[in-house]
């Protein structure tokens, strides 16, 4: 198995090397094609603080590393990692590779094992409106970090730490319309590599309404209307390369508005 992911690493040395030196196409999806009748959910405003390459390490301990999250631009170093991912080259090094996917609802707690080329192939599909989360499976980490590991060292981290907390990893796949709904667990970052993926975010006082077998993209048409306005509902959607920051016990929720590509950067003590 390793020189299997040996020979792939060789083999796209020079597929890196011509698209690095290209410039960013801003419609490149990576493979991951989404028809706009596929997009059953829409980008929406960012209320969320907003920061630039420039963001220190002292002023994210100071401002947000405790207090609030923070959607970070232009601090991706990730071009490398992002071409990997892209889907071609992503199915021919890991395709043959058994993956886990887990329930999209609150706790996740029901597991069923596919290929990664079998996932992509006939699961990464838009997310019907009368499916529960409890019955929509997708692909993000509880996955062997061995498996994985010619692929996620290759990731560039975010430049930020919190004291005594030390980082894991998870990548993840999901179809247009998927996502998790409010959840919440110790603090992270999380960088999205191919699509658009929207957040929605309430502080760890404020417990949101919403039913935990019920997907985002129900909440979104259902409750959001509703709630839209609520001075505590932090939102942002991310594009590609860009980096969100949820603190200790944040209420969050996703919802990938393309077929995405995505990984988590979990911080725990």
């Amino acid at each position: 198995m390793m020189v299997t992911h040996l020979s792939w690493m060789c083999g796209i040395l020079l597929l890196v090397a011509t698209i690095l030196a290209m410039p960013e196409e801003p419609a490149d999806d990576g493979g991951w094609v989404t028809n706009p009748e596929d997009r059953v959910a829409q980008p929406g405003p960012c209320n969320i603080a907003q920061e630039d390459r420039f963001l220190t390490q002292d002023k994210f301990v100071l401002r947000y590393a405790y207090t609030e999250p923070v959607v970070i631009r232009g601090a991706s170093d990730n071009k490398l990692f992002q071409t990997l991912t892209r889907r071609a080259t992503l199915l021919d090094g890991f395709g043959y590779m058994t993956v886990r996917l887990s329930s999209a609802n609150s706790y996740s707690y029901l597991k069923q094992d596919t290929t990664l080329q079998h996932y992509c192939n006939n699961q990464l599909h838009p997310q019907s409106l009368s499916t529960l989360g409890n019955e929509t499976f997708y692909f993000f980490g509880d996955n062997s970090r061995d498996e994985w590991e010619n692929l996620l060292e290759m990731y560039n981290k975010p430049p930020f730490t919190l004291h005594g907390h030390f980082p894991a990893l998870s990548f993840g796949i999901a179809g247009p319309g998927s996502g998790v709904p409010f959840h919440f667990h110790g603090p992270g970052f999380a960088e999205t590599l191919w699509g658009r993926k929207r957040w929605f975010m309430y502080p760890p006082e404020i417990k949101p309404n919403f039913h935990p077998n019920r997907t985002t993209l129900q909440w979104l048409m259902e409750d959001y209307p509703k709630l839209k306005d609520d001075l505590n509902l932090s939102e942002c959607t991310l594009a590609p390369g860009e980096i969100i920051y949820f603190p200790d016990k944040w209420w969050h929720a996703t919802l990938n508005i393309d077929s995405s590509v995505f990984i988590s950067t979990f911080l725990s003590p």
